[in-house]
């Protein structure tokens, strides 16, 4: 079977992701990389064997691209995704989706103008296998139902990272600490939830006051529909990126994921049900290790012709849920859903 054409824009640091996932892919096959940064492009264009540009239109001239990634700045990614989509190929858009509502909205509207090409969304973390295993617990009911969940992010950005024409700025960037760092976290723990009846939350700068616009610190309260709670906290301040925690307290056991492990507290006995998968990606060991396990799925769910499950609407849920946490903070107001 002749392989999907596909093209990255954005040689950034998450392009490395990308770029060792596609070369290693059974069904695409890169064809173009673009950056405005022409040394970068090439760089990656040379490492990868394939065309570079500076100018993505030009890219999307070509007939050999049937699907585009976005590596971008976050207030790149939706005008990028509309031409894209209008260009009739296929997108795979980094998170968030966009830097504001509006813009993921004129994502998501784009998608429905154009519904021959599909708009898909990286939450990555939704195919580890400590997630899927969560997941399952809940689908299936088998420890009762779903009491509540906590999610703590500890994470440490310091006025160096910023260090950027984009980051740490509303306008741009869309957020901090919530929008980029732990809208995975957040997204996982809608995931697990379900439908939202409220969430209320707040949102401040800790450490990096007179550096950013943005926030280094946050923590949400999450009502479900279910009758589920769920606490959040998630700061840039700490020391060092500590393990991702999840916590989710059934009626009949509890599950706790920290990093890639997770465990099953049932009956005073704590069982592993998950331990760490190597990372042979060469990148940040937080940023885990299913990108290309997703770019794949993706590519197969194109490649047979069926809607991929992680599309705009759905990407939207985790990255609406970041937005009214902001929205929350402003107000000082609950947001129901």
């Amino acid at each position: 079977m002749k392989k999907l054409g596909i093209a990255i824009i954005g040689c950034g640091a998450i392009s490395g992701v990308h770029l060792k996932a596609v070369s290693g892919s059974k069904l695409g096959e890169l064809k173009a990389v673009v950056d405005t940064n022409l040394e970068l492009a090439q760089r990656a264009a040379e490492e990868y064997g394939c065309d570079y540009y500076s100018d993505y239109h030009e890219m999307l001239k070509r007939e050999d691209v049937d699907i585009v990634h976005i590596c971008t700045a976050h207030f790149q990614h939706s005008p990028m995704a509309v031409d894209v989509l209008k260009a009739g190929k296929h997108v795979l858009t980094e998170k968030p989706m966009a830097e504001n509502d509006a813009a993921a909205r004129r994502m998501l509207e784009a998608a429905e103008l154009y519904p021959n090409v599909q708009l898909g969304v990286i939450f990555q973390n939704r195919y580890n296998p400590s997630a899927r295993k969560m997941k399952d617990y809940v689908d299936s009911g088998e420890l009762g139902r779903l009491l509540g969940m906590k999610g703590l992010v500890a994470w440490s950005r310091t006025a160096a990272y910023y260090q950027s024409e984009w980051k740490g700025k509303w306008e741009t960037e869309g957020g901090g600490a919530l929008i980029n760092q732990s809208i995975h976290t957040l997204d996982l723990l809608q995931w697990l939830g379900g439908d939202i009846e409220y969430v209320k939350g707040s949102i401040s700068n800790d450490s990096l006051e007179g550096v950013i616009e943005v926030e280094d610190s946050a923590h949400a309260y999450i009502a479900f529909k279910n009758g589920a709670k769920a606490v959040f906290y998630a700061t840039n301040a700490y020391i060092k990126n500590s393990p991702v925690e999840i916590e989710v307290v059934f009626e009949r056991g509890t599950l706790y994921q920290r990093g890639d492990y997770l465990y099953l507290e049932q009956d005073g006995k704590q069982t592993q049900l998950c331990e760490p998968v190597v990372n042979d990606l060469g990148v940040k060991s937080y940023w885990g290790v299913s990108h290309k396990v997703q770019i794949e799925d993706f590519y197969e769910h194109i490649a047979e012709g069926r809607k991929f499950w992680l599309d705009g609407p759905e990407g939207y849920k985790g990255f609406r849920l970041v937005m009214d946490i902001y929205d929350s903070s402003r107000s000082g107001q609950k947001i129901l859903y």
